[in-house]
């Protein structure tokens, strides 16, 4: 292949995608213009020009960020098809585009006439004879890539470059995950147009590419049917904050930004948990029995609140002591949750109340005014709402710190040793929920139910007496909420669902995490992401049973990748030994390339290296020297600040490491783009790659937990070229 001839097709076709970026700011001048117009029908002074408005700028602003966001490799793909079906080149891109003719200028790589972009193969061609990937940077197309389809069809057309996969592959790492959409394979394009409906579930070992495949089938699921997804919205969840940063850019570069991506700490609106619980505080956390202290929890009575009410009525006294106070309440709890009784308690009270009347002149006076007379003691409003306060969940949550509260709702549910450590989590962490505790919280919001938003909002109005229930919360609110006013969720329950949720790394899920994201899928379409050996959850059978229940009814629609497209062979195999070492049931993918580089491995665990600090030092740089893309340390919990105030020392690495950053785990997000090397613990690196991986003292991050081999197993595998583990 002659140099010359590359550079013919490169220039013919850097002419092709000038001609389409001069046809998309031409779109985007036109989506501005409908922008201008939109703002101005506002002024037109009645309310359908206020609607029209409304419409016109928002969708305006969607195709203007569409517009924005496909910049970047706007052209990646052409199909040469057999003359008698297609004589003229289909261009393949991130958007669709129209010329001034309306003519199709380039395609979208969701619509049905790009799917044999993806599906084609030279055992298929379908119709294909050649297929070319553009590489770009910006407008600047750097090659081209070819591959012959049909080689019994008559073409005179070249084939050049060296197959756009491999060269995808060998590129250098940096801290965003990229989009793939230039070079999906046929079985990955399987699951991404999968049915709409249902559950689409995509297994595999890793680095077959679940996650990015999964996001694609998001923006394929958002141009298939906008309308439903947009106005249910789309919900993605991964494990922490560094893995949701990583894959912020994949989804926007494609086009779509309607999308909700939340770490599992984020996942209830107004939460944010970076922190991890220690693993035998999570497994407690996570286990399906807390549903049920929690459920008990929310049924119990205020901590503090008063356990009878006497008073004065015309010639009787009128009691409620606990044993009635106690069938009110199992009266009120058994018409649905607690917050919800609130317009009925005073109403309740009441009646328990009035059944006492005895004296000839309370009775003729009626119950009428018995309730006016009531209603207007302030005695009995400051009762009913201290007996039955308005809560929140934080608030109950918070109940669980007293060691008798914890034990009589735990009874014969959580161990006394579970119990402890509860209690010590929480008493050593006062107000910061952790990662782990976001879910109890949003099981006590569904068990509590919402509270009315504002005093003037009708759902807070007794519907028989008349009476604003926000009176019966002031009492409550200073009492147990610590200030006056109670704070509402930024959302209500009734607004979780969405039309389509995401979940990465679905095997890490406690069961008590499924129940959290079930109540936001449950009339939703799912895709869900994992691979069971690398699990971080020690009871995979309580785990399956929680998801199934939030799964219930939906069919599955099971997709198997079965490549692995990350890793090299060498380090692949290297991980893969270890899991066969140490029994991990592990699916184990087929890696399709090979660099001759075999991992590095110093010391052994009963023979660790003499100078930790020094050898960890002369590998992180000389990882950093031989790869252009990013270098990941990873450590034991127990030593992440000691290897982070080493890196932060070391002169050679200074330009990657400054010494400001803290590491990923502890700021909650990744370092900026321009910082090569990062400091992680094993849960850290869920879902991230990296050009070169450091791993210190593997048998530390293996004894840390009982996952602890899944998770080594986990850290082994996230490197794209080079491995080296210091024992």
């Amino acid at each position: 292949m002659s140099e010359e001839l590359v550079e013919q097709e490169i220039a013919r076709e850097q002419a092709f995608v000038d001609q389409v970026y001069v046809q998309l700011e031409k779109s985007a001048k036109s989506a501005q213009a409908l922008a201008t117009e939109g703002h101005a029908r506002g002024g037109l002074g009645h309310e359908g020009g206020l609607v029209e408005r409304d419409a016109m700028v928002f969708q305006a602003a969607r195709r203007i960020a569409q517009l924005d966001a496909a910049h970047e490799g706007l052209v990646f793909g052409r199909l040469d098809l057999r003359a008698e079906v297609d004589g003229e080149p289909r261009y393949i891109g991130r958007i669709g585009l129209r010329d001034e003719n309306r003519d199709s200028l380039l395609i979208d790589w969701r619509a049905p006439a790009a799917a044999v972009f993806y599906q084609a193969t030279a055992a298929e061609p379908q119709n294909v004879v050649r297929r070319r990937v553009l590489r770009s940077r910006g407008r600047d197309v750097l090659g081209v890539e070819d591959e012959l389809l049909d080689a019994e069809a008559q073409t005179e057309l070249p084939i050049v470059g060296e197959g756009a996969l491999m060269a995808q592959l060998s590129r250098a790492r940096d801290r965003q995950m990229h989009s793939i959409v230039a070079t999906i394979q046929a079985e990955q394009d399987k699951a991404i147009r999968a049915p709409g409906k249902g559950v689409v579930s995509i297994s595999g070992g890793p680095g077959v590419g679940k996650t990015v495949v999964a996001l694609h089938r998001a923006a394929y699921l958002l141009y298939t049917d906008r309308r439903r997804y947009e106005a249910g919205g789309v919900l993605i969840v991964g494990p922490s904050g560094v893995f949701m940063t990583y894959i912020s850019r994949v989804l926007p570069s494609l086009g779509e930004t309607a999308v909700a991506l939340r770490s599992l700490g984020e996942v209830v609106d107004g939460v944010r948990a970076t922190r991890h619980d220690e693993p035998a505080v999570a497994a407690v956390k996570g286990s399906a029995s807390m549903a049920e202290v929690l459920r008990r929890a929310a049924r119990q009575q205020a901590p503090g609140s008063p356990s009878e009410f006497r008073i004065f009525y015309r010639d009787d006294v009128l009691t409620l002591d606990r044993g009635r106070l106690g069938t009110i309440r199992r009266q009120l709890m058994s018409q649905g949750r607690r917050n919800k009784q609130l317009p009925r308690v005073a109403n309740t009270l009441l009646d328990a109340l009035w059944r006492q009347v005895r004296g000839e002149r309370g009775r003729e006076r009626g119950k009428e005014a018995f309730e006016d007379e009531m209603l207007g003691d302030q005695r009995f409003l400051d009762f009913a709402g201290t007996w039955w306060p308005a809560l929140d969940a934080q608030t109950v949550l918070g109940w669980l710190r007293d060691p008798e509260f914890l034990a009589r709702v735990g009874d014969g549910v959580v161990s006394s040793e579970d119990q402890a450590l509860l209690l010590k989590s929480w008493s050593s962490h006062p107000g910061d929920l952790s990662i782990q505790d976001v879910p109890l919280l949003d099981e006590l919001r569904y068990a509590l139910g919402d509270m009315p938003e504002t005093p003037t909002d009708e759902r807070d109005v007794d519907p028989e007496l008349g009476i604003n229930v926000q009176e019966l919360m002031t009492a409550a609110d200073r009492e147990f909420a610590g200030g006056p006013g109670w704070r509402p969720p930024t959302n209500r329950i009734e607004d979780d669902p969405f039309a389509h949720v995401l979940i990465d790394e679905a095997q890490d899920l406690t069961p008590m995490q499924w129940r959290m994201v079930g109540r936001r899928g449950r009339t939703a379409s799912w895709t869900i992401v994992g691979d069971p050996a690398q699990s971080s959850w020690p009871v995979p059978a309580e785990a399956a049973a929680a998801r199934a229940e939030a799964l219930e009814g939906k069919q599955v629609h099971e997709f198997h990748l079965g490549t692995n497209y990350r890793n090299s062979a060498e380090i692949y195999d290297f991980a893969a030994a270890y899991a066969e070492r140490v029994g991990l049931d592990a699916d184990l993918p087929t890696a399709v390339r090979s660099t001759g580089v075999e991992p590095v491995v110093l010391g052994l665990p009963g023979e660790p290296v003499p100078d930790l600090e020094a050898a960890t030092r002369a590998e992180v740089a000389r990882l950093a020297g031989e790869v252009a893309g990013t270098v990941g340390i990873v450590v034991p919990v127990a030593r992440r600040s000691e290897v982070n105030s080493w890196l932060a020392s070391w002169p050679e690495l200074a330009e990657d490491a400054p010494s400001a950053r803290a590491s990923a785990a502890d700021a909650g997000t990744t370092p900026s783009g321009e910082d090569r090397v990062v400091v992680l613990t094993g849960l850290d690196t869920k879902g991230l790659e990296f050009d070169g991986i450091v791993v210190v003292r593997p048998q530390e991050i293996e004894d840390e937990s009982p996952t602890g081999r899944a998770t080594l197993y986990v850290v082994l595998t996230r490197a794209t070229q080079l491995l080296t583990t210091i024992s």
